[in-house]
């Protein structure tokens, strides 16, 4: 890398070799995402309610300048990251070994790059010595707390600013060029006959790439649109149709050549490979100008159905299921996913007039945000952090259904979501869409206390999608169900709708009924019976961690049943024994731990109890249980120093109900995680699980370590 960005690092700033996995999220909550890479480059294309992280369809932004002592064309891009030169880009593209098919990483690039945050906004400026511009990239979407409707829209916009840094008049040109990349692989390999339309045509100032859906495949409509406000825009929905490397090579001969294409759509033979927009250039020095690119899409429809829900059991007792979807249905003929932005808008053609209309109001609404959150006196490392974390929202992770309720995975795989259903004992830590966006933080309450739990106060910790009532058929989590209680009372107190906390309450009531009846059948404030936890296990015996979250549950239906008027003696009551245990009991003088009980329960044995549950992770083979008898249940902490050991204490603080622990000792037990968990080098560690996390010389903190005694 050259010296052009010489300087100072600064926090939210990307350079050299740091840019090369930076990738920023474009789209709205729950909308489908595209990423601004940290060179500039767009990839992550994910559109279809899923999560596509390879996707890097054929894509790209080009400048040409006229100059006297020759042209200089550039992709508006950064040096191609050494990774991706050998990346397998999968069977489209024959894999590594077909030398990068429609990849733009052959043409000329700019030198150099820097990449800077202030989320929801992110630049990249663009070097090169022999452009005799200053080039600056800004992608954002809206991000408007207060606001979920605008900060659920399918758009992201790219906002190209040109300063002649040259002492002479400059003509150049900008062009924005997309193959079409909307058909789906399965749908294209029909019989001819049978494939849905496809193409390219222009809309507004830009393209639409599109593919229809058929009757037997409606979700395999989707369209993107990439356009330009500017007067002066042409538009090209006739890329040249060849084989081989021909739509590029000439989309790339027109660039060299500053031509603008300005062609409408194929009426006859094949449809178009792509679409391109031309924006002319005329700067004096030190004048700029800024070209806007709208990018928007419209999914309106997925064949994704996820979860037994009571309806699919139904069928399955008639004998109606057949196959395709997880409980044995057809999810061709029975309610799958559809995004919350197809109940607002019908069409492409919408999407993209209110983008176009609410540009510059949504944009100076996200920037008030962005202002007012780095307003701040935190560190920088926080506020990037913090600021890093904000970019899951808008990811494939979170979904957002058609009646407005919020839907999540745990987190992305490569090509799907990972660990379905708004898991409650994940979602239970997620602390920014309560105060940022309340009203979708309270959906997730209604689907949890609602289709998610029943008569008994059971609640299934993973919800079906479509949301819908589920069979309450697995066990329920015990940190995950306490959570919630806790998070009713952080929903009432940010609303301050008493009228909301009544309608909740009963349900409420009967969730904590069970949870007490389940894991505290003797009433001694403690959870003694096993419980299943964030960790996809069962804790057998009382433990500090899921002791807080029910201390904290405990504490938060006092309150609440205090403000409506109802008897709570009880749950007063075993608060203050499970308070006295955990400070006593559970404390060996530095930090909190686990008493492991598996015998004289109302619980099976361990063994039985995996098989009545029919855990995929706690198998006890013939060792397993040699070792059972010896050291007790698998995966217990013990006398070991949890990192999360008193996680339901900070649960109840963040929630509002207050300290529930005495403070010095909780202050000890997070001293003892920074003293024991701590590790500044992983060099020595062994780490069999998920060791690309963190390794070698990383540094990284550990879920427990057995500082006085072995670990079981």
């Amino acid at each position: 890398m050259s010296d052009s960005f010489a300087g100072a690092g600064r926090y939210g700033v990307y350079r050299g070799e740091n840019l090369a996995k930076v990738a920023f999220p474009l789209g709205g909550i729950g909308a489908g995402m595209v990423c601004l890479e940290g060179t500039g480059a767009i990839s992550h294309v994910s559109l279809r309610h899923k999560p596509e992280v390879f996707n890097e369809p054929l894509m790209f932004s080009a400048l040409h300048v006229q100059g006297e002592g020759g042209n200089a064309s550039r992709v508006l891009e950064g040096p191609v990251p050494t990774w991706k030169i050998m990346f397998p880009w999968g069977r489209e593209y024959h894999g590594s070994g077909g030398g990068g098919r429609n990849k733009t990483y052959g043409l000329p690039h700019f030198a150099d790059a820097e990449f800077s945050v202030r989320f929801p906004f992110a630049t990249v400026a663009l070097k090169d010595r022999n452009v005799p511009l200053d080039v600056t990239l800004t992608g954002w979407s809206p991000f408007i707390p207060g606001n979920s409707s605008d900060s659920s829209m399918p758009m992201g916009g790219l906002e190209y600013r040109f300063k002649n840094t040259s002492t002479k008049s400059i003509k150049a040109e900008y062009s924005f060029h997309s193959q079409n990349f909307m058909g789906v692989y399965a749908l294209n390999k029909l019989p001819e006959n049978e494939r849905p339309a496809s193409g390219v045509r222009p809309i507004g100032g830009g393209f639409e790439l599109f593919q229809d859906g058929t009757g037997d495949a409606p979700w395999g409509q989707g369209s993107f649109c990439a356009a330009s406000d500017d007067p002066e825009t042409k538009v090209n929905c006739r890329w040249f149709r060849g084989g081989w490397f021909d739509p590029l090579t000439l989309v790339w001969k027109s660039v060299a050549k500053g031509e603008t294409m300005d062609n409408p759509e194929f009426t006859e033979g094949d449809p178009s490979p792509g679409g391109s927009l031309y924006v002319p250039l005329e700067l004096e020095p030190g004048e700029e100008k800024t070209v806007r690119v709208r990018l928007s899409w419209y999914v309106p429809a997925s064949n994704i159905r996820i979860g037994q829900g009571l309806d699919d059991e139904e069928e399955k007792k008639k004998g109606e299921c057949s196959s395709g979807c997880e409980c044995g249905c057809s999810s061709a003929e029975k309610e799958t996913h559809s995004p919350w932005y197809a109940g607002r808008f019908d069409s492409m053609a919408a999407v993209d007039s209110y983008w176009r209309s609410e540009y510059e109001r949504m944009k100076n609404e996200s920037k008030t945000f962005s202002d007012c959150f780095y307003n701040t006196t935190l560190p920088p490392e926080v506020v990037d952090a913090v600021a890093a974390n904000l970019t899951i929202l808008k990811s494939p992770t979170v979904m957002r259904q058609k009646d407005g309720r919020l839907w999540a995975w745990e987190g992305c795989c490569d090509d799907a979501g990972c660990c379905a259903g708004s898991c409650t004992h994940v979602w239970n830590y997620a602390q920014a869409l309560p105060h940022l966006f309340p009203d979708l933080e309270q959906s997730l309450r209604e689907t949890e206390f609602g289709e998610n739990q029943d008569s008994r106060g059971h609640q299934n910790f993973r919800a079906c999608l479509p949301i819908r009532p589920n069979t309450n058929s697995w066990h329920a989590a015990a940190d995950g169900q306490l959570g919630g209680i806790m998070k009713i009372f952080r929903e009432w107190r940010v609303s301050g709708d008493i009228n909301w906390l009544r309608g909740m309450w009963v349900k409420v009531r009967a969730s904590l009924d069970y949870c007490i009846n389940t894991w505290d059948p003797d009433r001694e404030g403690i959870l003694k019976e096993p419980h299943h936890n964030t960790y996809d296990i069962e804790f057998w015996g009382p433990d500090g961690m899921c002791g807080s979250f029910y201390l904290g549950a405990l504490k938060a239906a006092e309150l609440m049943g205090a403000e409506l008027g109802e008897d709570v003696a009880e749950y007063t009551g075993l608060f203050e024994k499970g308070k006295r245990c955990l400070e006593t009991e559970l404390y060996d003088g530095e930090y909190f731990y686990q008493k492991i009980r598996w015998s004289d329960l109302n619980a099976p044995d361990p063994v039985e109890a995996s098989r009545k549950t029919n855990d995929w992770n706690v198998n006890y083979s013939n060792e397993a249980r040699e070792l059972l008898q010896k050291e007790g249940p698998k995966y217990q902490y013990g006398a070991g120093c949890l990192s999360d050991g008193v996680l339901g204490a900070w649960m109840a603080e963040v929630c509002g109900v207050g300290e529930i622990l005495d403070k010095e000792k909780v202050k000890s037990n997070l001293k003892a995680i920074f003293k024991y968990n701590f590790r500044r080098d992983l060099s020595e560690h062994a780490n069999p699980q998920r060791p690309t996390y963190a390794l070698g010389s990383e540094s990284g903190l550990l879920l427990c370590s057995w500082p006085k005694s072995e670990a079981l």
